[in-house]
This record gives structure tokens, sequence and C-alpha cells, in this order.
């Protein structure tokens, strides 16, 4: 019978042979059919088995290969797997050998790539549609072709040096051989290095064969592929430019204006090209979340105003001089704030402290997805802990504190005299509170139970801010500001996450309050949803999208805002936010436009109608005439060297800046935070760890507790809260359900504040609350462990109805009486 013949090596190649391999010391070394592939040395018993059973695989990239004499190797990789192996003669060893080197230098490489390949080729907006990715894509995968045929050479190269030198060595020993018995011998042994030569040297040959004729084959592809790209940019370049001039023109004709006003002009002519590259989307999502480009995010447009109504006097009904739009009139919000007596004398006496400018340097780790992963083999689900690589140094608390950034805009908005000047300005700080959001991929620390942050810039800027995690399951945070200049801002937030493979979208639930003490005026609105992109592979990116109602209660007013979600198909500017005020009538008064990463202006509205174009619905757009926008807003440019501190803004870089006297269980006496703001990663993860156990421990003894107090028989049957609990009825079972799937996860990242479960995300109640079982009675879990906040009480909020936490006081005044053993040891 005859055998199928080893082929000599080529890089690259399936290498397939038979070798006898050791199997134990009664049966000794059998005879096996193998086959090196793709990095992987496979082998079978027989060649039958190839299409059904493999005995065994070993990777090459780890494993070390070693010869013991002139028939024998040993493959091994790391003690895990070990082959000992003998080629039926010195020649067939040494073929063997060459191939399982040049495949081993080829699986290194690959490796290495894989690794490396989320920074080597980030994913960046899409800037030159699908036939561009493709072609980049192409020339990307020649390079690495060519790349690897050059390793190819390399290796070879190395291997003919070798067999070179010891078949020198060998001539050298025959010239001094005398004649004799010996001399047939070392006569063998040169023919054996010169085979060996032979075969090292075809294989060097066919890899620079390869080499060639890739080069040549792809070499005036290239050439065509540039010459059509130049062309194709050029054709591009002036379609784009009639295509501008064209619906400039059709914008001219069909609003009867000669010109529009600078803040309401064609964004795709204003910033041409700019609408990618305000979005750091790839050009590789397929599955983004992209929107079509037909579909209406702007709801109305807006024309100047008739010359009338820029007129001043008595003959403009209805126009009033709220926000100084009218002939360059000063209104109140644009006084100095220091015009105040009061802020004027306060800052005559207390000296302002100074606070830090600048935080360490992030250090430049790398991040290896398997070797967090591999850390993670055999445990549960509730204890694989998630390194501080992914987070920054600010826990979610302080990230709450961040929508203080421009709290100016709640100070302008306490002294309007009209409640609709007021709702723009409530409109724009909605808005700035995402402006900090915008390069800030870093995940914030979850809080621990019970931990808090206060935010004390009284002297600074008349506000005192105070956060308490009040829930850990689901994750919720309260918060209370109270401003010296007449008004207060309340919010419950938990935070619901939907990973959609290629995205995380974040949906907050829970409204925020803004009060102002001069006019009673009270408003809420809720968040939108927060896409963070390319979780997987490439370069995060974050886009905010949805809609927002700002509602005052007390007059009716109503503020619409629509964040458009970012479209590579899309004309309008990135980011972009736009907005109408209106009374209690339905009437509009304000347009609001702008970003919400750089600005936002409003337009006094002087006469509305439905003559507009038709939109996607089937319904002509609302056409407003303005007078001239008004900045109401502007984002302050972040500090030098932001780019390097997490891209941090001025205030968060001293949220995390030790205090004294602040309470024992403050964000900035968290040990893993500061270390990791100070640069030391790994004992910041170990202290992590440690914090999250203490979280668990002291959990399962308050439900434990809990238990007790409720129901001393019912004390035997909690166990474990992390794993399935015995229940006591089929009644307590029906009622655990949403616990015990919520409390499998739970921990203090693993358990992340952006996760909740399905039953929280789509009921009809509000997180953290009871749900009702039939007939409207409670659901009694047996994991209900009775937790009270310290310095929050929920309540049903008189003005939306829903359960929500509450400032109950004596935060300040524990501070100043400086007694802070009412705080529980949770670091």
């Amino acid at each position: 019978m005859s055998e199928p013949k080893a082929p000599t090596p080529a890089p690259g190649d399936t290498y397939k042979g038979w070798l006898f391999k050791w199997t134990n010391y009664i049966k000794g070394y059998q005879r096996r059919w193998f086959v090196l592939s793709n990095g992987l040395l496979s082998y079978y018993r027989t060649l039958a088995e190839m299409g059904h059973t493999c005995r065994g695989t070993i990777n090459l990239a780890t494993a070390n290969i070693a010869v013991e004499d002139s028939c024998n190797f040993v493959i091994s990789n790391g003690g895990a797997q070990t082959y000992h192996l003998k080629a039926s003669s010195e020649v067939e060893r040494q073929r063997w050998i060459t191939a399982l080197e040049l495949a081993k230098a080829k699986a290194v490489r690959m490796q290495v790539e894989s690794d490396d390949s989320g920074d080597e080729c980030p994913n960046t907006p899409p800037s030159a549609g699908q036939g561009g990715g493709s072609r980049n894509s192409e020339v990307q995968s020649t390079l690495r072709t060519l790349g690897s045929k050059v390793e190819d050479l390399s290796t070879c190269n190395d291997l003919i040096a070798k067999h070179g030198s010891a078949l020198q060595r060998s001539l050298s020993e025959l010239e001094g051989v005398r004649l004799g018995g010996e001399t047939s011998e070392k006569i063998r042994q040169v023919t054996e290095r010169a085979t060996l030569f032979r075969i090292t040297s075809n294989a060097m040959i066919n890899a620079c064969q390869d080499f060639l004729a890739l080069a040549q084959a792809h070499s005036k592809r290239w050439q065509k592929a540039l010459q059509a790209e130049r062309e194709q940019r050029v054709r591009l370049e002036e379609t784009l430019e009639q295509l501008a001039k064209q619906h400039n023109h059709l914008e001219r004709a069909f609003r009867g204006a000669t010109v529009l006003p600078p803040s309401q002009s064609n964004p795709a002519i204003d910033s041409k090209g700019s609408a990618p590259g305000k979005g750091d989307a790839s050009d590789e999502d397929d599955e983004n979340e992209f929107f079509d480009a037909c579909e209406d995010i702007q709801e109305f447009i807006t024309v100047p105003a008739d010359p009338k109504y820029h007129r001043s006097g008595s003959n403009v009904s209805g126009i009033s001089n709220e926000m100084g739009m009218d002939d360059g009139t000063t209104s109140l919000d644009e006084q100095s704030l220091a015009s105040n007596p009061e802020s004027s004398q306060s800052q005559e006496v207390v000296p302002v402290r100074k606070r830090r400018n600048r935080i360490p340097d992030k250090p430049n780790y790398s991040l290896n997805l398997w070797s967090i992963m591999k850390n993670c083999i055999g445990k549960e689900l509730s204890k694989i802990p998630m390194p501080v690589n992914f987070n920054e140094p600010l826990s979610m608390l302080q990230r709450l504190s961040e929508d203080l950034e421009y709290y100016e805009l709640l100070d302008r908005a306490a002294k309007c005299q009209s409640s609709l000047e007021q709702m723009c300005y409530v409109a724009a700080f909605t808005v700035s509170s995402y402006s900090t959001t915008v390069h800030r991929t870093g995940k914030p620390f979850n809080p621990l139970l019970g931990e808090t942050f206060e935010l004390d810039r009284v002297q600074e800027s008349g506000y005192r801010s105070l956060c308490e995690q009040v829930s850990h399951h689901p994750p919720a945070a309260a918060h209370h500001a109270i401003s010296e200049r007449g008004w207060t801002l309340r919010q419950e937030i938990a935070l619901a996450s939907k990973f959609r493979g290629k995205y995380l979208s974040i949906m907050p639930l829970g409204s925020i309050h803004c009060m102002f003490e001069k006019s009673n005026n009270h408003y809420t609105w809720k968040k939108v949803t927060t896409t963070v992109h390319n979780i997987i592979v490439g370069k995060l990116w974050i886009d905010q999208s949805g809609e927002i109602d700002v509602i005052n209660h007390k007059t009716g007013d109503r503020c619409h805002l629509k964040f458009a979600p970012y479209s590579y198909f899309s004309r309008d500017v990135a980011r972009k936010v736009t907005g109408v005020v209106t009374d209690k009538d339905g009437k509009a008064h304000y347009v609001l436009s702008g970003t919400w990463d750089e600005k936002m202006e409003c337009s006094r509205v002087m006469q509305s109608s439905r003559r507009g174009e038709i939109g996607a619905e089937g319904r002509q757009k609302t056409v407003y005439q303005t007078l001239k926008a008004k900045e109401l807003w502007r984002k302050t440019p972040l500090p030098d060297g932001a780019e390097n501190m997490y891209y941090f803004s001025t205030l968060a870089l001293t949220l995390n800046e030790p205090e004294e006297g602040v309470a024992p269980t403050d964000s900035r006496r968290r040990p893993d935070q500061r270390l990791m703001e100070q640069g030391r990663w790994e004992e910041a993860n170990a202290e992590k760890q440690r914090l999250e156990e203490k979280q668990r421990t002291v959990r399962r003894e308050r439900e434990r507790e809990s238990a007790r107090t409720s129901n001393p028989s019912e004390e035997a049957l909690i166990e474990d809260p992390i794993s399935d609990s015995p229940l006591k009825n089929e009644e307590v079972e029906i009622a655990s359900e949403p616990s015990e799937t919520n409390y499998k996860t739970d921990t203090d990242e693993t358990s992340s504040d952006l996760s909740l479960s399905t039953e929280t995300l789509h009921g009809s109640h509000p997180p953290a609350y009871s749900m009702e079982g039939p007939y409207g009675a409670p659901f009694k879990s047996a994991h209900q462990d009775n937790y009270q906040a310290m310095w929050f009480e929920r309540h049903v909020d008189p003005v939306t109805g829903e359960p929500t936490h509450i400032y109950k006081g004596g935060y300040w005044e524990t501070k100043d009486q400086g007694n802070w053993d009412c705080c529980p040891d949770i670091f």
C-alpha cells in the first residue's frame, strides 16, 4: 500500500505526514497522522478519522519545540500538553522542524496583531463611504499578507544560516579526517547536512517567489486604484459644489428671503464635511444605529422676522424686551451677578479657596481583554471583578454633581421676570449637563450603598450640593442642591441599559426637579438616552439622542427639546439640539437651537404659520419668523492637557480633591478611587475587590437581620442571597423572582449602575420600588433588607406622583458640629 509522501514545507502551506507518537510505557510509540495548519498541530489515528475525530491539537503560538536526537523531537505548551514524536529519518525530522518553526513564527505574529488590532485600527467616523472602506480594507489585507511573507523570508534566512554553518563545520571536519573506518560516517553526515540545506533553500526560494508574485500582481492594481480615487474625489467635489448652489437657490426661492440668519443657515454648506468628524463613528459599524437620511429631525423651519418687528416702540404689540433681543437692550439676566450686594459682601469677607487644576496623568497601561477574562474562569458571575482600566477616578455621585458645571444658567433664570424667559435658561441648563460627556468614555466608579458626596461651593458660587447612594439594587442615587441665589435642584436617578452588540444604550430613569424661590415656578424633566458605540472593538464614542419635555407645573409652559441622533447621511451638524418654548395654550414664544457639546441659542418668535414644506409624516412643518438669535450658553474650553487627565473639565478636576471635614462616607475617602487617581492601578484593583466583598458581607448580614426581625421562622430559609434561596411557599416564590434575578448579579461593579433587571426596565413602576402582587397586595421578597438612607427619605412626589427620595436635612448641621458618629463604616 502506497503511503502519501510529505511534501517539502513551504511557508503558509498545510503540512501533513506520518509520525510516531509516544503513548505509554506499554504500547510505546504508535504511528499517527499529523496535520499542521493555521498554527495548530493536530493528529489522528488514521487518514479516515480526519473527517470526524481529532485525537488532539496543540497551539504552536505558545508551544516550545525541542530536538532530542537524530529522529526524536518534543512539542510542549508549558505542561498541559506534551507530544514526544519520532520521525522515520533525520531528514524527515528536519522537514517537520522547519515546517513547525515557520508555523510557530506565523502564529505568534498573528496573535500579536490580534491583541493590538484595537489600537492599530481604531474605528473612526465614516468619511468616504462604503466603497472607500472596502478598498482600505483590501489594501490593509494585502499589506498584512506581504508582511507575513517578509517574516517567512526572515525565518527561512535564519534557518539557512543555521544549516549552512552546520554544513560548513561538517566539511571542515571531513577535511581533517584520515582515510579509514570513520570516513564513511563523516561522508554520511555531510550528505545529510547538504540535504537539509537543500530543503531549507527550496523553502526560501518558494517564499521569495510568492512574495515577488504578490508584489507584481498588486502593484498595478494599487496604481489604478489610486488614480481612480483621485478622479472620484474631484467628481465628488464638483458635485457637492453644484448641489450646494442648487440647495441655496431653492431655499431662497421657497422662503422668499434674500439671506438666512447665520445661526439658521444650512449646516451642510456652512460646515462642509464636518458632520462625520464631529461624531467619532466607525466606517466598519454596519450594525450601528444609523437613522435614515429622510427622517425629519427638525420639525419646524425658522426664517428672519419681518423688518417691522425689529423697530422698537409701542406699535409692536405683544413684544417685550425680556431677553434683551430687541435693538441691543440689556436684559436683567445679562447683568453681572456681582451686582447682588449680598454676594459681593460675602466675597469681600471670605477669601475664595484656590482649587487644584491638575491631577496625575493617566498611565498608559495596555488593556488585554483575554488577561481579564482568563482570571474569571470558574468564578461566579456575581464575583467577577471589573478592573479599573475601564474606569475614570470619579464616582457616579461625582458625575451626577457635574450637572452643576454651568450653575450660572440657573442663577440667571432665578432673576428672570418672565416664566417663558426663565424656561429658556432652564432648557439650556438641561442641555449643558451633557457637554462634559462628549470625550468621557471612562466608566465612573459605582458608589457603595450609603456612599455620599458633598459639593460645597457657597463661597465661590453660592450653592451646596449633596448626593447619596440610596439603593444598591437597582442602583439609584439621590441628589439635592440649594443655592443662595434662589433655586433648588433635586433628582433621583437610576440607570437601565441595553447591550446591542456593538453599542450600549443607557436610559436614565427618574425625574429632575428645579424650583425657584421667588416665582415658585416648579420645573421637571427627564434625561435622554446615552449611547456608547464600539463597545467590543474600536474607538469608543458617545452620542445623546431622544426628546426632553421641560414642564413648568405652575404656569403650564413647556419646552420640547429634541436631541438628533448621529447619522452619517444627515445634512445637519452633529450633536444637534432643537427646541420650542410654548405657553399653556401651545403658542410658541422662543425657538432654541445649538449642539449639546458646544452652545445653545434662542430666538424670539414673532409669527408662526403652517406654510412650510411637507415632513416625513405628511404634515406641513411650522415656519417661525424669529428675531436675531442670542446666545444662552457656550461650553467652557477644557483645561490644558485634558487629554492626559481623562478629559476632565475644570470642575471635574476638583471633585476628588481631598477636603477636611467631609463625611467618612464621602467619595473622596474611597481608597480604590484614590489609588487609581494616583496611577497605582494594581493596588486599586485589589482594594476595589476588597470593598466589593465587604459590601456583600454587610448586605447578607442586613438581610438576615431583616428576616429575623420580620419573621424568625424564615431565618433558616435565608441562605446566601447571591445563590438561589429555598422559599417558604408559592406566594413568596412568585414574589422573589424579580429579587433573585437582581441579586444573582449583585456586586459593586458587576451589578453595574448600567444594569437593571428586565422586570424593572419594562415594568410600569419606577425602579427601586416594591412591585404589587394580585389585588394590589405588595410582594414579599425573601431578600428584602429594609435599608434606610441616611440623609434622604422616600416620599411620593406631590408633582409627578412618583416615589422618590427627598433630602430630609441634617447633613450640613452635622458637618458644622464635626460629629459623624452616625455614619456607617463603608470603606
